[in-house]
């Protein structure tokens, strides 16, 4: 199990363990975190998994890949810590990730 933080923007917290090998998407829907929408279900079309990578576990987290970088321009209010929920797999390494959720997605 890993364990995920997905801190709202209204400073409330929602705590998760979820099975390794699910992506931050699965694991907010799985979870009831509203602010994650997910139109394309993870298939890379949308941008409406938006998060924000704690910067402490950024490195961790993995790089974006291009095809990603793209999808992210269509993000409302992107920061350089910005990432696609869906694109972000949950290994046992991200145990105890800090996701920041955005204001509003598209």
């Amino acid at each position: 199990m890993v364990k995920v933080r997905f801190l709202r923007p209204d400073g409330s917290e929602e705590a998760c363990d979820v099975a390794a090998g699910l992506t931050v998407m699965e694991a907010a829907l799985n979870n009831g975190v509203d602010e994650i929408i997910a139109d394309c279900g993870g298939a890379l079309s949308c941008a409406t998994c938006h998060v924000y990578v704690d910067e402490a576990w950024m490195g961790r987290a993995g790089a974006p890949s291009e095809a990603e970088e793209e999808m992210l321009e269509f993000a409302l209010d992107r920061r350089p810590t910005s990432r696609l929920s869906c694109q972000i797999k949950l290994v046992e390494g991200l145990d105890g990730l800090s996701i920041t959720l955005p204001e509003r997605q598209q």
